[in-house]
């Protein structure tokens, strides 16, 4: 983490505008932060990815909360290749007067130079994939993939350096923790699965009840986070000899649903 920082702050005199992909369903909690002391002064576009997975109501909020902070913002699905232009756009406008200082030195066709910043499995590979036109990054979907300093063609006039994406070594707010383990933005390896769900259903249920009522066809009232977990278990059969639920099965049932939005577009944190 400290030899990608320090790369970071190496190569942003190389660059014109910053990236910075954050989730948008937990905008606060995805972002590094140490963000601000790292990029400085340096123009930069907030993309918050994986929209379609999140709230579209809570998408409007939580642009309008960066754009009032001076921060441009972009809502994007990076799989789907929503919100391309929405960035090029952004991007012109915020290399405007640096342009045109260029051209009077008589300084023609410069690349505009990007760098693209954030922690790990927001959907950095997929977006410069998206922009690209083409599957020169690598792809998965476990945090980490990326592990060295690359330049990509992101169009005619653009070029894109990637980033590793990079955590922070220590969780102030468990809370924040607990959204980056329900995102996948830590190594599911790690965590103890069968707590995570139980948080998990504990978050929606706060959030709405109608999201694990209408998913799974259970009554959640008046139920503990972990009756709720072996009633969805017994409906989706998760079932060991002896009839008990496999609660590890169905737990990576629930978390997997989540984090693929087949539950809902489900936003976990809140503007303000």
């Amino acid at each position: 983490m400290k030899k990608t920082k320090e790369s970071i702050k190496k190569n942003l005199m190389l660059v014109d505008v910053v990236y910075e992909v954050v989730d948008a369903r937990i905008p606060i909690s995805s972002q590094n932060p140490d963000i601000d002391d790292i990029i400085g002064e340096k123009p930069r576009i907030k993309i918050l990815n994986k929209s379609d997975l999140a709230d579209s109501r809570l998408n409007e909020e939580w642009q309008e909360y960066f754009n009032k902070k001076g921060i441009p913002s972009v809502l994007v699905d990076a799989v789907h290749n929503r919100g391309l232009r929405e960035i090029y756009e952004l991007t012109y406008e915020l290399t405007e007067e640096k342009r045109k200082r260029l051209l009077t030195k008589g300084i023609k066709n410069r690349p505009i130079r990007v760098m693209i910043i954030g922690i790990p499995n927001v959907g950095k590979s997929t977006l410069i994939n998206s922009l690209s036109k083409r599957k020169g990054a690598k792809v998965g979907n476990k945090p980490g993939v990326t592990k060295g300093n690359q330049w990509v063609k992101i169009k005619g006039d653009m070029e894109l350096l990637d980033t590793p994406g990079i955590l922070w070594p220590k969780f102030e707010d468990k809370n924040v923790g607990l959204n980056l383990a329900l995102t996948g933005a830590i190594k599911d390896e790690i965590l103890d699965i069968d707590t995570l769900a139980v948080k998990l259903v504990e978050k929606l249920n706060s959030i709405s009840k109608d999201y694990l009522e209408n998913r799974y066809g259970i009554e959640v009232e008046g139920k503990t986070p972990h009756d709720i977990v072996i009633e969805i278990g017994k409906k989706r059969g998760a079932i060991v000899s002896g009839g008990e639920v496999d609660f590890t099965r169905v737990s990576n049932i629930i978390i997997d649903e989540f984090r693929r939005g087949i539950i809902g577009r489900i936003t976990l944190e809140r503007p303000y």
